[in-house]
This record gives structure tokens, sequence and C-alpha cells, in this order.
């Protein structure tokens, strides 16, 4: 039986992880799974309409078992992540127990920039007036480091070297 080879992309909301995962899958000639499109065609609804209709609480357990099934199902996969996904239900062990986690880094400031125009389409953000999203971006991101901080491979989100993060990730030593 072939060996699972899984990768991880994970960071803050609009860290590029669905771009830059799609870029990387191509290059390693692994699949690509989005959790969060994953996620929404399963319940055949919108990640922000899932949330405001089940709460955080419940989102949170179906994104974990979201995740035990792209895991379970898929051997040679790169799974970009939700934002959050990494600091809820023991998910980070999960993910680096069973493939390698890219973590892609941003500063409060450049998150902002690029989450501005977007807003509406994140949960979290989405009544946020402009001068409070910055002051919330960074406590959450204060709050959510730590845990992207597990991950086996940390690079800038800004600007991603596709080959060189492809290089990291074929010759990183457990």
């Amino acid at each position: 039986m072939e060996e699972k080879k899984l990768i991880f992309i994970c960071g803050f909301m609009g860290c590029g992880k669905t771009t830059q995962g799609k870029k990387l899958a191509k290059e390693m000639g692994y699949y690509f799974i989005d959790l969060d499109d994953y996620i929404s065609n399963k319940y055949d609804n919108t990640i922000t309409d899932l949330f405001q209709e089940v709460g955080e609480d419940e989102f949170r357990k179906i994104e974990r078992t979201a995740l035990q099934e792209c895991i379970h199902d898929n051997l040679k996969a790169l799974i970009a992540t939700g934002g959050g996904t990494p600091c809820f239900n023991d998910n980070m062990s999960l993910m680096t127990t069973n493939g390698k986690v890219v973590y892609l880094k941003m500063e409060p400031e450049a998150l902002y920039n690029r989450l501005f125009n977007a807003k509406n389409e994140r949960p979290l953000i989405k009544d946020k007036a402009n001068e409070e999203m910055l002051l919330y971006i960074e406590n959450l991101l204060k709050v959510r480091e730590p845990f992207y901080s597990q991950a086996q491979i940390i690079t800038s989100g800004v600007t991603v070297d596709i080959e060189a993060l492809k290089n990291e990730i074929l010759n990183y030593k457990v």
C-alpha cells in the first residue's frame, strides 16, 4: 500500500492558502483540497451561511470531521485549511501527525490590506467596521499564532517562491 503523503497549508484568512496551495499542489503533482470548499459542497451551503446557521462551536465540529475525512480518503493531497482549523479540537496535532504542515505567515497590516475588499465573504470580519477590523485581526492573530507556529515549515505569505517551498517540503526531515 502506498504511503500517505499529505501536506496541509494553514494561516490566517487572506494569507493565500488556497491561491498558493493550488500552485504548490500542481507543482508537486498532488491533488488539491480546499477544506472550506469541501465543507461547502458537503453541506450545500456557503461557509458564511453555515457558520451563521449552526454557530462557531458546531461549525468547528463539522470542520474537524471534514478534516478527518480528507485525511482518511486521500493518499497524496495538499489540503488548504480554514484560518481557524488548526486552533480547535486538536486539529494541529492531527495535521502534524498525518503530514507536513506549512504556515503562510503574514503581518496584521498585510492581512488587513488583502481582506479589506473581501470582508463580506469572511464570517468573522464581515460585520466589523474598517477601524475595528485591523484591531480584530491583530488580536485574533495573537491567539492563533501559537497554533500556526507548530507547523513544521513556516514561510512568508507575502512572497511565496513555490519552487523553493516545494524543495523545502521534499527535503524536510522529521
